[in-house]
């Protein structure tokens, strides 16, 4: 009971985050990845002199060398440091290469064929403009027909749990949470994208499904649970009491899934190479709020839903009263 009696504690925190997460998405914008805009993605290795004093490569000497031979640079990034020691560079453009710019540009990134960086190309990924819209169309697909089966599934499992609350009322309440879920990772890329240039890519979209996929799991056990208190629902017991008691029972399982998880993925972050860091990280921050949701978002949002539906009959009783 104690998560329902501090709902607007929960709520409100809740609230913030998301509210402060659309406010970062819309003036700080998403960077986004070729996936989505098209364009050309090349695959460097520099396995000699490195420019840094640390050691490490100099990734702005490079843009800035493409960019004085005419290239239009999207971004350059570090994705790993091989067994050997090499560095490997992904160097991202706005476009194709055209066929006579080739030599251009491969002098450009190996610095004229310097030995002391011997650098070697080791992949090339061009994606047409065509190909971006097309991807950006089926990624918001993907993500609305999640919602419609998510509210069509659980409506259709709890029809025969209509009271207090209808079962569809169940499936846009784990949508809402959904919603909140994905929110949060958003609005933490938009502040990477700013401070590490982090992209929207094929690979965040992957992310936002797959923490759909475990928050929608997470939920449907809580409110599961909920509809078989239902059934043995005593006599003298509250829709509130009955919702509380649902979230004691499914609290621990939920934790220690979530913490299962979470333990991975830190493990990932922290030990994965470069190029898988910020999905690992997305997937961090989404289950976090994927578990957040399910016990303190959704299930408290429900008692709300149940108290303002007996305010209306109370009211509309007295209406027809006088």
């Amino acid at each position: 009971m104690f998560i329902v009696k501090n709902k607007w504690i929960f709520l409100s925190l809740s609230i913030v985050l998301v509210s402060a997460s659309l406010i970062l998405i819309f003036t700080q914008g998403l960077r986004r990845g070729i996936d989505f805009t098209g364009g050309t993605e090349v695959v460097v290795a520099y396995n000699g002199f490195s420019a840094n004093e640390d050691g490490s490569i100099k990734l702005d000497l490079i843009k800035e060398n493409l960019e004085k031979s005419g290239f239009t640079v999207k971004g350059v990034s570090l994705q790993k440091r091989d067994t050997v020691g090499a560095y490997i560079v992904s160097i991202k453009l706005t476009g194709d290469v055209p066929p006579s710019e080739r030599v251009n540009f491969e002098n450009a990134w190996s610095f004229n064929h310097d030995p002391h960086y011997e650098a070697k190309q080791i992949s090339e990924n061009i994606i047409g403009p065509s190909v971006g819209k097309e991807l950006t169309r089926k990624a918001f697909l993907s993500v609305f027909w999640v919602f419609v089966v998510i509210i069509i599934f659980i409506a259709f499992s709890f029809r025969k749990v209509s009271e207090p609350v209808a079962s569809w009322k169940y499936g846009v309440l784990a949508v809402t949470a959904l919603l909140h879920d994905i929110i949060l990772p958003t609005g933490m890329y938009a502040i990477l994208g700013k401070t590490h240039g982090a992209e929207i890519d094929s690979l965040f979209v992957l992310a936002l499904l797959t923490i759909m996929a475990i928050s929608i799991s997470d939920t449907v056990v809580v409110f599961d649970r909920i509809r078989e208190n239902l059934k043995k629902r005593k006599s003298n017991e509250t829709f509130e009491e009955i919702v509380g008691r649902s979230l004691s029972q499914t609290l621990l399982r939920s934790f220690n899934t979530s913490f299962a998880v979470t333990l991975v993925l830190i493990t990932l972050y922290a030990l994965g190479p470069l190029s898988t860091r910020d999905f690992s990280l997305t997937l961090l921050v989404g289950i976090i709020a994927g578990t957040y949701s399910s016990l303190f978002v959704a299930s408290p949002v429900l008692v709300l839903v149940e108290k303002f539906q007996n305010r209306n009959k109370i009211k509309n009783k007295k209406k027809k009263k006088a």
